[in-house]
């Protein structure tokens, strides 16, 4: 037979469960991000406009990933949205470090409220570039960035690489991103409340930095590129 001290037990016991499983089921904001750099990933590779996908990631010396570019999203009447970097290392892609993008105007086409990008960078010079915090897009005097719609495949097989490659997607279609002035921060909050830890932004991208939780989309990227 229960006694009533049993009962109390059980029923507090119970209680507690209902309390701490939202949360347990709750994702991160960071998780978000990093899962819907995931969905970027899978939306590229089915995009007709850039075939070449594989062939620039295998050649990337890194990538920049904004799941979500929001109007109003980085300040007061402006445009931006967090997102992910990965760094193409000997023994595969780093961690994601976290970064921001953000402007006075993406120049996304009449009527669009939000944007996906992907920002392909090709060469050493470009990645210095945008590593260098307050990066800004297209302003940097050296550093070439070709969107997509723009040439892109007759850049890659020029004499020269550009710098940087832009990709965008709008609900599915292309999204017509323009990023040149726009700047681009490291976010070290986000890296520290996602590895648990401080860490400077050299530390996620190049040293032995990683998470379960990143695993996949380092996988899929592994696998893209």
């Amino acid at each position: 037979m229960l006694t009533r001290t049993k009962v109390l037990g059980a029923a507090a016991l119970v209680a507690v469960g209902m309390l701490a499983a939202p949360g347990a089921r709750a994702q991160t904001s960071e998780q978000v991000t990093v899962d819907g750099a995931r969905k970027v990933l899978n939306d590229l590779r089915h995009d007709k406009e850039f075939g070449n996908a594989g062939k620039l990631l295998r050649q990337a010396k890194a990538v920049f990933i904004v799941p979500k570019l929001l109007k109003g999203g980085f300040i007061v009447g402006g445009e931006g949205g967090d997102g992910v970097m990965m760094v193409h290392r000997k023994d595969g892609w780093s961690a994601p470090g976290f970064y921001a993008i953000g402007a006075g105007s993406f120049g996304l086409q009449a009527g669009l409220e939000q944007s996906e990008m992907i920002m392909l960078i090709l060469t050493q010079k470009g990645l210095d570039g945008v590593l260098h915090d307050d990066f800004k897009v297209g302003v940097q005097a050296g550093i070439s960035v070709v969107t997509l719609g723009s040439g892109v495949e007759g850049a890659i097989g020029g004499a020269s690489m550009p710098d940087v490659v832009v990709w965008s997607s709008s609900t599915g279609l292309y999204g017509g991103l323009t990023v040149d002035g726009s700047v681009i921060k490291s976010e070290p909050k986000l890296d520290a409340a996602y590895y648990g830890r401080q860490l400077t932004p050299h530390d996620v991208l190049f040293g032995p930095v990683d998470s379960p939780r990143a695993t996949p989309l380092r996988r899929e990227l592994g696998a893209l590129g």
